[in-house]
């Protein structure tokens, strides 16, 4: 039996002013699965999430999330239903404390299982835990970059978003990101990796899309694409 798609982009077009940044992308995000966003600098990937998460306004085509478009859907609203993005850059309130941004990831809840799912967080990020009560400004960027992530997982998300969050880290530090990916795919959340590391990103993919100059020039199952002479050459150098 198929897997139900979760979120659904078709004809996707966003310009800014004269430029047109991405020219008509189609995509899908299937439950259960970890699908890889890749392309060079620039490619437009970013911008895609945007637009998917009403970030950014579209110039055409349509997103579906939930089996509904998003359009006249704040990005609060596609938060609160489940659909949750961790920006580039990782965005922590860093006057606040690590324990302070988890339950600000929280924000749409009113259940009585968010100190639960705290501790669920730092069972996955044992240095979170070590650190509790420390501002978020302080920490590294990699413990940022853990922070960020489990601070979406307090919003219990039906498809996690994550753009980039691999940049800007030492190679340690990457490795235990992409670790931790992995790790929270096993545990159930749909993802959508957003990635230049194309390696990385396919390895992990269920399936991948590749994408070049605002537009999606190749498909398939991540570990297909990874052995395809074309990827390779443009994104691992061969």
């Amino acid at each position: 039996m198929a897997s139900k798609t979760l979120l659904e982009v078709k004809g996707l077009k966003v310009a800014y002013g004269g430029i047109q940044a991405v020219k008509g992308v189609d995509f899908e995000v299937r439950e259960g699965e970890l699908v890889s966003l890749i392309g060079a600098n620039g490619a437009g990937k970013t911008t895609t999430l945007k637009a998917v998460t009403a970030l950014q306004p579209t110039a055409a085509g349509e997103v579906s999330f939930l089996d509904r478009p998003i359009k006249g859907r704040g990005p609060w609203d596609l938060a609160r239903e489940g659909l949750v993005m961790i920006p580039e850059g990782r965005g922590t309130f860093t006057r606040m404390t690590i324990v302070e941004n988890l339950q600000m990831g929280a924000f749409n809840r009113n259940d009585d299982e968010i100190d639960a799912d705290v501790e669920m967080v730092f069972g996955i990020f044992p240095r979170l835990k070590e650190r509790a009560g420390q501002l978020a400004g302080t920490m590294s960027g990699g413990e940022q970059q853990m922070l960020a992530m489990g601070r979406a997982l307090m919003a219990r998300p039906k498809v996690l978003l994550l753009d980039e969050p691999s940049m800007g880290l030492s190679p340690i530090m990457v490795d235990k990101i992409f670790e931790v990916v992995a790790d929270i795919h096993r545990r159930g959340t749909t993802m959508l990796l957003v990635e230049q590391n194309a390696s990385r990103a396919l390895a992990l993919a269920d399936r991948g899309y590749v994408m070049e100059s605002g537009e999606v020039t190749m498909t398939g199952e991540g570990r297909k694409l990874l052995e395809d002479p074309k990827v390779r050459a443009a994104y691992l150098g061969e």
